[in-house]
Parts: structure tokens; C-alpha cells; sequence
């Protein structure tokens, strides 16, 4: 014999629908590992984290968290891509948990120190601060200085010698292989990175 009871509560859906946004994270995320394996803990922890950039992004929103580990650091990088613009930090911790909250925390200030700006670009009401939220001084005018370079045909090897001989941490240069105009930059340690430009 089964009873059934039923009890009627005033609901509110607008509650609901806000309790099941925080239930649910609504960024597309893709974590990675280098030199490391991304267990089910840290993937979890990460997602959880990543939940406070709920507020100033869309639904499906593309994040990318690559995770590297080195002799002495361990490595998180975060980067996610929302209409046009990109948001990203890379920070050298101990452990994960720490270099994730550390860039979080990175790009959550960037956002707030530049809030004016991008306001229009943001989810709506994303910079309705919360209750234990410290204050961010937002970022000024930006001051440019504007300096003429002249784009060479080169290889990448003598772009990175050009940039360490004029004590720079990139140099612009047009790739003598590809035709185009591309960046080497130094990254830590002794690496280099590439950026190479293309129209979409």
C-alpha cells in the first residue's frame, strides 16, 4: 500500500532559477595537463573555482585551463574567450590550488580594474558588488606612447637575437618564411614564444 502526501510551499521561481545557476557551472571549460595527470579532485576543484566568473559570462563561455608541472613549481594557466575579448594569467605556485586561486584572483581584478570599459561587453549586472567584496581602484586613462618600428623581413632565430641584444621582451618582425607580420616574446625561463597574426 503506498500514501502519498502532498504539501503546497510558496515557491518562488526567479529563486529557483538563480539556485539552479549556481548549481550548475555555465562555462564550457577544457582543463589540460603537462607533464601531470588531472585527477578528478583537481578537476573538480578547478570547476568550483572557475563558478565565480559565472556572473560576468554567458552561458557556454570557452575556458582553458592548462595545467604544467615543473622540477621545483607547478604551473595553472587560465585563459577564456568572451565576445572578442581574451582574459588570461599564468602564475607559478607550489601547488595548483594555489596558482588557480592566484589567477583567478588575477583576472577577476583586471576585470573590476577596468569594469567601465568593459560593462557593455559583460553579462548584465556583473558589477554589483557583493556583500564581503573589497573595493577595486579602477584602472585610469590610458597613458600611449606612440613609437615607430619598422617591420623586417627575418627569421624567427634572429628575431629572438634582435630582442635579447636590444634587451627587449618582444620584438615585432615580418617572418621571411610565412611573409607575415609575427612576434617572438620571452616566456619563463629560457623559453620563447611565437604569436603569429592572421585575419579572421
Amino acid at each position: 500500500m503506498y500514501f502519498f502526501c502532498k504539501v503546497c510551499y510558496n515557491i518562488n521561481t526567479e529563486e529557483i532559477s538563480e539556485f539552479a545557476k549556481r548549481m550548475v557551472h555555465i562555462m564550457k571549460t577544457t582543463i589540460l595537463g603537462r607533464q601531470t595527470a588531472v585527477t578528478d579532485d583537481l578537476k573538480e576543484m578547478i570547476e568550483k573555482k572557475l563558478r565565480k566568473f559565472d556572473k560576468f559570462f554567458g552561458e557556454d563561455t570557452p575556458a582553458t585551463v592548462t595545467l604544467k608541472k615543473t622540477k621545483r613549481k607547478e604551473i595553472a594557466e587560465v585563459t577564456i574567450s568572451y565576445r572578442g575579448i581574451l582574459y588570461r594569467s599564468e602564475v607559478e605556485e607550489d601547488t595548483f590550488q594555489n596558482a588557480i586561486d592566484r589567477t583567478i584572483d588575477h583576472i577577476d581584478r583586471q576585470i573590476r580594474k577596468n569594469k567601465t570599459r568593459l560593462s557593455k561587453r559583460l553579462r548584465e549586472n556583473a558589477f554589483t558588488p557583493a556583500p564581503d567584496e573589497p573595493p577595486v581602484e579602477e584602472e585610469g586613462e590610458f597613458k600611449i606612447r606612440v613609437k615607430e618600428f619598422s617591420v623586417k623581413p627575418t627569421s624567427v632565430e634572429e628575431a629572438i637575437l634582435q630582442m635579447n641584444l636590444l634587451g627587449h621582451d618582444f620584438y615585432i618582425f615580418e617572418d621571411s618564411a610565412t611573409n607575415q607580420v609575427s612576434v617572438v616574446y620571452r616566456r619563463h625561463g629560457d623559453e620563447y614564444g611565437l604569436i603569429v597574426t592572421k585575419k579572421d
